[in-house]
């Protein structure tokens, strides 16, 4: 069998039944880098040197737009669907052996993190609730509970409990095709299992989001109109805020480290912002904010030092 033809199977009846749209979905956009390369192969022939110098091509001239590298985050994401396809080709015996687990991993540097300072922040917040777009309450939402933004479209006022102060965060939103190819938008489980989590509202955005709903005309608590709002919509609407701030644009995921950022210059601990953030462990956050808990410790030391 041709490797093209059985990611066909493996995606039609491995991974759709059971993983989420988003991740299929993915998947599925990945292998459109992998079958022009190697996909005419027979599966016995995906020989690890074969496998190593398609990844070495894909690091050089893989983007078929452009003709230059994909980075090093795609070409890894390109390697976990043939490791995992090619796996599951051995367990049920359409291969002699698995030997794509000895590709070699092109190294990622993690990406420097973006956050507002408190100034950006401050003209940011006064922007959206002096403005009269009510849709942009997310904005300040985000910046005191570090959401994601699919988590954030996705949030119903059932999700907020204004007596305990308290929001859940069981869902998230993203854009994608149905099976006859229409774009529509998706409800689906958030992130990762450790990203269904309980956050404690400050008595502050309670307040306002009690006056938000109020004249708010639908179930969602971003919204347009009535209408739920789609991710790039958002991302645009960002966008043209900090242009109108002339503010050094950043992505909309800046607010989410912005809000991590603030909780660690307050004294929050790793732990309990972990949980916040529905990182998988405390460890990922420590890697994630070194550099801010470094400069939160040294602020401290010299607190301390006044005192000598």
């Amino acid at each position: 069998m041709k490797y093209k033809e059985w990611l066909e199977e493996w995606l039609t009846h491995y991974v759709k039944p059971s993983a989420k749209i988003r991740t299929y979905e993915r998947y599925r956009e990945l292998t459109l880098h992998i079958v022009p390369k190697i996909g005419e192969y027979e599966l016995n022939e995906l020989s690890p040197i074969v496998l190593q110098k398609f990844i070495s091509d894909l690091l050089s001239s893989g983007n078929q737009k452009t003709g230059k590298g994909l980075s090093p985050n795609t070409v890894n994401a390109v390697i976990s669907v043939v490791q995992s396809s090619l796996k599951t080709a051995f367990t049920i015996g359409l291969t002699e052996t698995y030997s794509a687990d000895k590709i070699k991993r092109p190294k990622i540097t993690e990406k420097a993190i973006e956050c507002f300072s408190l100034s950006e922040q401050k003209a940011i917040e006064q922007v959206v609730l002096n403005g009269k777009k009510p849709k942009l309450i997310g904005i300040v939402i985000c910046l005191y509970t570090g959401l994601r933004i699919g988590e954030l479209l996705a949030l119903e006022w059932t999700d907020i409990d204004f007596t305990k102060g308290i929001i859940t965060i069981a869902k998230s939103c993203h854009y994608g095709h149905d099976e006859s190819g229409k774009y529509m938008r998706f409800i689906d489980t958030p992130k990762t299992y450790h990203s269904i989590r309980e956050i404690p509202l400050p008595r502050q955005l309670i307040s306002l989001l009690k006056r938000h709903r109020k004249d708010s005309d639908s179930n969602f608590v971003v919204s347009d109109h009535g209408q739920p709002v789609a991710v790039r919509s958002y991302q645009r609407s960002f966008e043209l805020l900090q242009r109108k701030l002339k503010i050094r644009r950043r992505g909309f995921h800046a607010l989410r480290h912005t809000f991590a950022t603030r909780a660690i210059e307050c004294g929050m601990d790793v732990k309990t912002l972990s949980e916040i953030l529905g990182h998988k462990s405390p460890t990922i956050t420590l890697n994630r904010y070194a550099h801010s808990l470094m400069e939160h410790k040294a602020e401290m030391m010299n607190r301390v030092g006044k005192l000598l």
